[in-house]
Protein backbone atom coordinates (compact mmCIF):
# COMPACT_ATOMS: atom_id res chain seq x y z
CA UNK A 1 0.00 0.00 0.00
CA UNK A 2 1.05 3.28 -0.98
CA UNK A 3 1.87 6.26 2.34
CA UNK A 4 -1.46 8.13 2.04
CA UNK A 5 0.10 11.56 2.29
CA UNK A 6 3.48 10.83 -0.15
CA UNK A 7 0.73 9.47 -2.15
CA UNK A 8 -0.67 12.57 -2.21
CA UNK A 9 2.60 14.90 -2.10
CA UNK A 10 3.70 13.05 -5.29
CA UNK A 11 0.42 13.14 -7.13
CA UNK A 12 0.02 17.08 -5.93
CA UNK A 13 4.05 18.06 -7.57
CA UNK A 14 3.32 15.99 -10.52
CA UNK A 15 -0.25 17.69 -11.63
CA UNK A 16 1.66 21.46 -10.93
CA UNK A 17 4.79 19.88 -13.43
CA UNK A 18 2.81 18.62 -15.75
CA UNK A 19 -0.42 20.78 -16.03
CA UNK A 20 2.36 23.92 -16.77
CA UNK A 21 4.36 22.24 -20.04
CA UNK A 22 2.92 22.93 -23.45
CA UNK A 23 3.87 19.50 -24.75
CA UNK A 24 3.94 16.41 -22.06
CA UNK A 25 4.67 12.89 -23.40
CA UNK A 26 4.52 9.46 -21.21
CA UNK A 27 6.87 6.89 -21.65
CA UNK A 28 6.25 2.90 -20.41
CA UNK A 29 9.23 1.07 -19.42
CA UNK A 30 9.60 -2.47 -18.51
CA UNK A 31 8.58 -2.08 -14.79
CA UNK A 32 5.45 -0.94 -15.79
CA UNK A 33 4.67 -4.84 -15.95
CA UNK A 34 5.94 -5.93 -12.57
CA UNK A 35 4.01 -2.90 -10.45
CA UNK A 36 0.91 -3.98 -12.65
CA UNK A 37 0.28 -0.66 -13.40
CA UNK A 38 -0.61 -1.66 -17.60
CA UNK A 39 -4.00 -0.39 -17.40
CA UNK A 40 -3.48 2.20 -15.00
CA UNK A 41 -1.14 3.83 -17.51
CA UNK A 42 -3.82 3.57 -20.46
CA UNK A 43 -6.24 5.13 -18.47
CA UNK A 44 -3.96 7.61 -17.55
CA UNK A 45 -2.98 8.43 -21.54
CA UNK A 46 -7.00 8.44 -22.14
CA UNK A 47 -7.38 11.04 -19.63
CA UNK A 48 -4.88 12.95 -20.53
CA UNK A 49 -4.61 13.26 -24.64
CA UNK A 50 -0.87 13.20 -23.90
CA UNK A 51 0.99 10.96 -26.39
CA UNK A 52 2.76 7.83 -25.51
CA UNK A 53 5.41 5.89 -26.51
CA UNK A 54 7.34 2.47 -24.95
CA UNK A 55 10.91 1.57 -24.19
CA UNK A 56 12.06 -1.47 -25.95
CA UNK A 57 11.51 -3.51 -22.97
CA UNK A 58 8.13 -2.51 -22.73
CA UNK A 59 7.21 -3.21 -26.11
CA UNK A 60 3.50 -5.33 -25.63
CA UNK A 61 2.38 -4.13 -22.50
CA UNK A 62 0.50 -1.12 -23.41
CA UNK A 63 -1.65 -1.49 -26.79
CA UNK A 64 -0.05 -0.52 -29.65
CA UNK A 65 -3.34 0.27 -31.66
CA UNK A 66 -4.18 3.23 -29.18
CA UNK A 67 -4.38 6.41 -31.51
CA UNK A 68 -2.14 8.16 -29.43
CA UNK A 69 0.54 5.80 -30.09
CA UNK A 70 3.80 7.08 -31.32
CA UNK A 71 5.82 3.84 -31.33
CA UNK A 72 9.41 2.40 -29.44
CA UNK A 73 11.36 5.44 -28.20
CA UNK A 74 14.84 3.98 -28.01
CA UNK A 75 17.17 6.97 -28.42
CA UNK A 76 18.46 7.47 -32.00
CA UNK A 77 16.73 3.87 -33.08
CA UNK A 78 13.31 4.62 -32.25
CA UNK A 79 10.45 4.37 -34.33
CA UNK A 80 10.33 7.13 -37.03
CA UNK A 81 9.20 10.27 -35.30
CA UNK A 82 9.14 8.85 -32.10
CA UNK A 83 12.44 10.60 -30.20
CA UNK A 84 11.57 13.87 -31.85
CA UNK A 85 8.18 14.42 -30.55
CA UNK A 86 9.53 12.76 -26.71
CA UNK A 87 12.87 14.16 -27.07
CA UNK A 88 11.76 18.09 -27.73
CA UNK A 89 8.80 17.53 -25.19
CA UNK A 90 8.94 19.90 -22.06
CA UNK A 91 7.96 17.25 -19.77
CA UNK A 92 8.10 13.55 -19.93
CA UNK A 93 6.93 11.17 -17.42
CA UNK A 94 8.49 7.93 -17.56
CA UNK A 95 6.28 4.83 -16.13
CA UNK A 96 8.77 2.33 -14.94
CA UNK A 97 12.09 2.63 -17.35
CA UNK A 98 15.32 1.00 -17.02
CA UNK A 99 18.23 3.11 -17.83
CA UNK A 100 21.48 1.47 -18.95
CA UNK A 101 24.18 1.60 -21.86
CA UNK A 102 21.71 -1.06 -24.17
CA UNK A 103 18.23 1.24 -23.44
CA UNK A 104 19.84 4.45 -24.11
CA UNK A 105 21.90 3.65 -27.24
CA UNK A 106 25.54 4.30 -25.62
CA UNK A 107 23.92 6.68 -23.38
CA UNK A 108 22.92 9.31 -26.26
CA UNK A 109 19.70 9.78 -25.15
CA UNK A 110 18.55 13.80 -25.62
CA UNK A 111 16.28 13.85 -22.29
CA UNK A 112 16.80 16.22 -19.74
CA UNK A 113 16.32 15.22 -15.64
CA UNK A 114 14.41 18.48 -15.07
CA UNK A 115 12.54 18.00 -17.33
CA UNK A 116 11.59 14.40 -16.25
CA UNK A 117 9.33 12.55 -13.72
CA UNK A 118 10.37 9.06 -13.05
CA UNK A 119 8.37 6.78 -11.62
CA UNK A 120 9.55 3.32 -10.40
CA UNK A 121 7.15 0.63 -8.80
CA UNK A 122 7.97 2.09 -5.00
CA UNK A 123 9.02 5.91 -5.84
CA UNK A 124 8.49 8.81 -7.61
CA UNK A 125 10.92 11.83 -8.45
CA UNK A 126 9.84 15.00 -10.18
CA UNK A 127 12.54 16.51 -11.80
CA UNK A 128 15.77 17.30 -9.47
CA UNK A 129 13.62 16.42 -6.60
CA UNK A 130 11.92 16.27 -4.46
CA UNK A 131 11.35 12.20 -4.42
CA UNK A 132 8.57 10.39 -3.23
CA UNK A 133 8.91 6.80 -1.64
CA UNK A 134 6.40 4.55 -0.47
CA UNK A 135 4.54 5.36 -3.27
CA UNK A 136 3.20 2.15 -5.45
CA UNK A 137 3.61 2.99 -9.16
CA UNK A 138 -0.57 1.83 -10.12
CA UNK A 139 -2.26 3.97 -7.25
CA UNK A 140 -0.28 6.82 -8.16
CA UNK A 141 -1.22 7.03 -12.34
CA UNK A 142 -5.01 6.09 -11.17
CA UNK A 143 -5.06 8.96 -9.03
CA UNK A 144 -2.89 10.92 -11.53
CA UNK A 145 -5.16 10.63 -14.03
CA UNK A 146 -8.04 11.98 -12.18
CA UNK A 147 -6.24 14.96 -11.74
CA UNK A 148 -4.34 16.14 -14.88
CA UNK A 149 -5.54 18.64 -17.43
CA UNK A 150 -6.16 17.10 -20.88
CA UNK A 151 -3.16 18.19 -23.50
CA UNK A 152 -2.71 16.80 -27.01
CA UNK A 153 -0.41 19.33 -28.34
CA UNK A 154 2.47 16.36 -28.70
CA UNK A 155 0.00 14.09 -30.25
CA UNK A 156 -0.99 16.93 -32.46
CA UNK A 157 2.48 18.12 -33.35
CA UNK A 158 3.12 13.99 -34.69
CA UNK A 159 0.39 14.06 -36.78
CA UNK A 160 2.07 16.85 -38.44
CA UNK A 161 6.02 15.33 -39.27
CA UNK A 162 4.21 11.99 -39.57
CA UNK A 163 4.84 9.84 -42.94
CA UNK A 164 3.77 6.27 -43.38
CA UNK A 165 6.83 4.08 -43.43
CA UNK A 166 7.53 2.29 -46.20
CA UNK A 167 8.02 -1.44 -47.74
CA UNK A 168 10.72 -3.59 -48.49
CA UNK A 169 11.60 -3.47 -52.58
CA UNK A 170 10.13 -5.97 -54.18
CA UNK A 171 12.85 -9.06 -55.33
CA UNK A 172 13.12 -11.03 -58.58
CA UNK A 173 12.18 -14.58 -58.78
CA UNK A 174 14.19 -16.73 -56.90
CA UNK A 175 16.71 -13.60 -55.27
CA UNK A 176 18.49 -14.35 -52.12
CA UNK A 177 15.93 -13.61 -49.50
CA UNK A 178 16.80 -10.23 -47.72
CA UNK A 179 15.77 -10.36 -43.66
CA UNK A 180 13.39 -7.30 -44.24
CA UNK A 181 11.21 -9.66 -46.58
CA UNK A 182 11.06 -12.65 -43.80
CA UNK A 183 9.86 -10.07 -40.61
CA UNK A 184 7.32 -8.54 -43.66
CA UNK A 185 5.98 -12.34 -43.72
CA UNK A 186 6.28 -12.75 -39.79
CA UNK A 187 3.94 -9.61 -39.45
CA UNK A 188 1.26 -11.00 -41.38
CA UNK A 189 1.45 -14.36 -39.49
CA UNK A 190 0.78 -12.47 -36.10
CA UNK A 191 -2.81 -13.01 -34.94
CA UNK A 192 -4.07 -12.45 -30.86
CA UNK A 193 -3.15 -16.25 -30.30
CA UNK A 194 0.45 -15.57 -31.31
CA UNK A 195 3.73 -14.44 -29.33
CA UNK A 196 6.92 -13.24 -30.61
CA UNK A 197 9.95 -13.91 -28.83
CA UNK A 198 13.16 -11.96 -29.83
CA UNK A 199 16.91 -13.52 -29.33
CA UNK A 200 19.21 -10.77 -28.30
CA UNK A 201 20.82 -9.96 -31.48
CA UNK A 202 19.17 -7.80 -34.89
CA UNK A 203 16.29 -9.96 -34.30
CA UNK A 204 15.90 -7.04 -31.40
CA UNK A 205 15.58 -4.12 -33.63
CA UNK A 206 13.48 -6.55 -36.82
CA UNK A 207 10.95 -7.66 -33.98
CA UNK A 208 10.63 -3.78 -32.76
CA UNK A 209 9.19 -2.80 -35.62
CA UNK A 210 6.42 -5.52 -35.81
CA UNK A 211 2.71 -4.07 -34.79
CA UNK A 212 1.66 -6.28 -32.42
CA UNK A 213 -2.06 -7.01 -33.70
CA UNK A 214 -5.57 -5.47 -31.78
CA UNK A 215 -5.95 -6.77 -27.89
CA UNK A 216 -2.32 -7.46 -27.63
CA UNK A 217 0.14 -6.54 -24.14
CA UNK A 218 1.21 -9.25 -21.47
CA UNK A 219 0.15 -9.16 -18.01
CA UNK A 220 -2.70 -6.95 -18.42
CA UNK A 221 -6.32 -6.77 -19.52
CA UNK A 222 -5.15 -6.64 -22.99
CA UNK A 223 -3.19 -9.79 -22.93
CA UNK A 224 -3.52 -11.52 -26.28
CA UNK A 225 -0.83 -11.66 -28.63
CA UNK A 226 2.16 -11.59 -26.74
CA UNK A 227 6.26 -10.57 -27.48
CA UNK A 228 8.95 -10.96 -25.36
CA UNK A 229 12.89 -10.16 -25.25
CA UNK A 230 15.59 -9.98 -22.94
CA UNK A 231 17.58 -6.69 -23.24
CA UNK A 232 18.47 -6.48 -19.56
CA UNK A 233 21.70 -8.47 -19.58
CA UNK A 234 22.24 -8.57 -23.63
CA UNK A 235 22.23 -12.61 -23.25
CA UNK A 236 22.96 -14.64 -26.21
CA UNK A 237 21.18 -18.06 -26.26
CA UNK A 238 18.74 -16.45 -23.91
CA UNK A 239 15.55 -17.53 -26.51
CA UNK A 240 15.93 -21.38 -26.82
CA UNK A 241 15.24 -21.62 -23.13
CA UNK A 242 12.70 -18.60 -23.09
CA UNK A 243 10.82 -20.34 -25.85
CA UNK A 244 10.95 -23.67 -23.86
CA UNK A 245 9.61 -22.63 -20.90
CA UNK A 246 6.67 -20.31 -22.31
CA UNK A 247 5.12 -22.52 -24.89
CA UNK A 248 4.95 -24.31 -21.93
CA UNK A 249 3.26 -22.00 -19.74
CA UNK A 250 1.37 -20.04 -22.68
CA UNK A 251 -0.01 -23.31 -24.12
CA UNK A 252 -2.91 -21.28 -25.77
CA UNK A 253 -0.34 -19.47 -27.85
CA UNK A 254 1.61 -20.31 -30.89
CA UNK A 255 5.25 -18.96 -30.47
CA UNK A 256 7.24 -17.42 -33.04
CA UNK A 257 10.75 -17.53 -32.08
CA UNK A 258 13.44 -15.45 -33.66
CA UNK A 259 16.96 -16.39 -33.41
CA UNK A 260 20.58 -15.95 -35.10
CA UNK A 261 22.70 -18.85 -35.36
CA UNK A 262 25.06 -17.91 -32.98
CA UNK A 263 22.65 -17.49 -30.43
CA UNK A 264 21.01 -21.10 -31.57
CA UNK A 265 24.24 -23.10 -31.37
CA UNK A 266 24.76 -21.91 -27.34
CA UNK A 267 21.54 -23.41 -26.44
CA UNK A 268 20.52 -25.42 -28.97
CA UNK A 269 19.43 -28.74 -26.97
CA UNK A 270 16.56 -27.12 -25.37
CA UNK A 271 14.93 -28.29 -28.87
CA UNK A 272 14.96 -31.85 -27.55
CA UNK A 273 12.87 -31.35 -24.54
CA UNK A 274 10.12 -28.98 -26.84
CA UNK A 275 9.89 -31.71 -28.44
CA UNK A 276 9.33 -34.44 -25.60
CA UNK A 277 7.16 -31.69 -24.46
CA UNK A 278 4.72 -32.13 -27.75
CA UNK A 279 5.17 -28.15 -28.25
CA UNK A 280 4.07 -26.45 -31.74
CA UNK A 281 6.21 -23.30 -31.91
CA UNK A 282 7.99 -21.87 -34.98
CA UNK A 283 11.59 -21.15 -34.81
CA UNK A 284 13.49 -18.81 -37.54
CA UNK A 285 16.72 -19.96 -37.34
CA UNK A 286 18.34 -16.75 -38.84
CA UNK A 287 21.56 -18.50 -40.92
CA UNK A 288 24.22 -15.13 -41.62
CA UNK A 289 27.67 -17.21 -40.48
CA UNK A 290 28.08 -15.40 -37.64
CA UNK A 291 27.44 -13.18 -34.15
CA UNK A 292 26.05 -10.31 -36.35
CA UNK A 293 25.53 -7.88 -33.36
CA UNK A 294 28.98 -8.36 -31.80
CA UNK A 295 30.87 -7.59 -35.19
CA UNK A 296 29.41 -4.16 -35.18
CA UNK A 297 30.41 -3.89 -31.28
CA UNK A 298 33.48 -4.74 -31.56
CA UNK A 299 34.55 -6.66 -34.85
CA UNK A 300 37.27 -9.60 -34.73
CA UNK A 301 37.51 -13.26 -36.12
CA UNK A 302 35.85 -14.86 -32.97
CA UNK A 303 32.51 -13.87 -34.41
CA UNK A 304 32.52 -15.52 -36.91
CA UNK A 305 31.36 -19.43 -36.03
CA UNK A 306 31.04 -22.60 -37.61
CA UNK A 307 28.19 -23.60 -39.67
CA UNK A 308 26.51 -26.42 -39.03
CA UNK A 309 23.72 -28.05 -40.79
CA UNK A 310 20.89 -27.03 -38.48
CA UNK A 311 17.91 -29.01 -40.04
CA UNK A 312 19.74 -31.80 -40.08
CA UNK A 313 20.55 -30.89 -36.53
CA UNK A 314 16.84 -30.65 -35.45
CA UNK A 315 16.37 -33.95 -37.53
CA UNK A 316 19.07 -36.21 -35.26
CA UNK A 317 17.17 -34.61 -32.11
CA UNK A 318 13.67 -35.65 -33.63
CA UNK A 319 14.87 -38.95 -33.95
CA UNK A 320 11.47 -39.97 -35.23
CA UNK A 321 9.52 -39.28 -31.89
CA UNK A 322 7.39 -36.22 -31.66
CA UNK A 323 5.99 -34.07 -34.34
CA UNK A 324 8.99 -32.21 -35.68
CA UNK A 325 8.85 -30.52 -39.08
CA UNK A 326 12.00 -28.80 -40.50
CA UNK A 327 12.69 -26.51 -43.48
CA UNK A 328 15.79 -24.53 -45.53
CA UNK A 329 14.69 -21.59 -47.20
CA UNK A 330 17.03 -19.30 -49.38
CA UNK A 331 14.43 -17.23 -51.62
CA UNK A 332 10.62 -15.42 -50.90
CA UNK A 333 9.33 -18.12 -52.60
CA UNK A 334 10.41 -20.99 -50.44
CA UNK A 335 9.76 -18.91 -47.26
CA UNK A 336 6.33 -18.27 -48.39
CA UNK A 337 5.72 -22.16 -48.93
CA UNK A 338 7.39 -23.31 -45.45
CA UNK A 339 5.15 -20.52 -43.35
CA UNK A 340 2.10 -21.62 -45.49
CA UNK A 341 3.19 -25.70 -44.43
CA UNK A 342 3.77 -24.81 -40.78
CA UNK A 343 0.38 -22.46 -40.20
CA UNK A 344 -1.59 -25.22 -42.29
CA UNK A 345 -0.52 -29.14 -42.52
CA UNK A 346 2.07 -28.71 -39.71
CA UNK A 347 -0.17 -26.54 -37.26
CA UNK A 348 0.68 -29.15 -34.46
CA UNK A 349 4.05 -29.68 -35.21
CA UNK A 350 7.13 -27.94 -33.85
CA UNK A 351 8.35 -26.58 -37.37
CA UNK A 352 12.20 -25.30 -37.19
CA UNK A 353 12.72 -23.15 -40.84
CA UNK A 354 16.21 -22.09 -41.40
CA UNK A 355 16.32 -18.79 -43.45
CA UNK A 356 19.70 -18.52 -45.14
CA UNK A 357 20.88 -14.55 -45.02
CA UNK A 358 23.74 -12.61 -46.19
CA UNK A 359 26.13 -12.24 -43.44
CA UNK A 360 25.97 -8.25 -43.62
CA UNK A 361 22.22 -8.18 -44.27
CA UNK A 362 21.50 -6.11 -40.52
CA UNK A 363 18.86 -3.63 -40.28
CA UNK A 364 19.73 -0.15 -39.79
CA UNK A 365 18.85 0.54 -36.28
CA UNK A 366 21.67 -2.20 -35.66
CA UNK A 367 24.25 -0.45 -37.53
CA UNK A 368 23.48 2.74 -35.61
CA UNK A 369 22.80 1.20 -32.27
CA UNK A 370 26.09 -0.73 -32.41
CA UNK A 371 28.15 2.03 -33.63
CA UNK A 372 26.84 4.28 -30.35
CA UNK A 373 26.91 1.37 -28.02
CA UNK A 374 31.04 0.78 -29.00
CA UNK A 375 31.98 4.24 -28.61
CA UNK A 376 30.17 3.55 -25.32
CA UNK A 377 31.72 0.31 -24.33
CA UNK A 378 35.84 2.02 -25.32
CA UNK A 379 34.92 5.23 -23.67
CA UNK A 380 38.59 5.99 -21.07
CA UNK A 381 37.28 5.08 -17.34
CA UNK A 382 35.49 7.76 -15.38
CA UNK A 383 37.73 8.94 -13.16
CA UNK A 384 35.01 9.32 -10.24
Amino acid sequence: MSNKMGLEAAVEATVEFLNKAVKPVLVAGPKLRVAKAGKAFVDLVDASGYAYAIMPSAKGFVPETHPHFLGTYWGAVSTAFCAEIVESADAYLFAGPIFNDYSSVGYSFLLKKDKAIIVQPERVIVGNGPAFGCVMMKEYLSALAKRVQKNNTAYENYKRIFVPEGHPLKGEANEPLRVNVLFKHIQDMLTGDSAVLAETGDSWFNCQKLKLPEGCGVGCLFARCRYEFQMQYGSIGWSVGALLGYAQGASDKRVIACIGDGSFQVTAQDVSTMLRCEQNSIIFLINNGGYTIEVEIHDGPYNVIKNWNYTALVEAIHNGEGKCWTAKVKCEEELTAAIETALGEKKDSLCFIEVIAHKDDTSKELLEWGSRVSAANSRPPNPQ
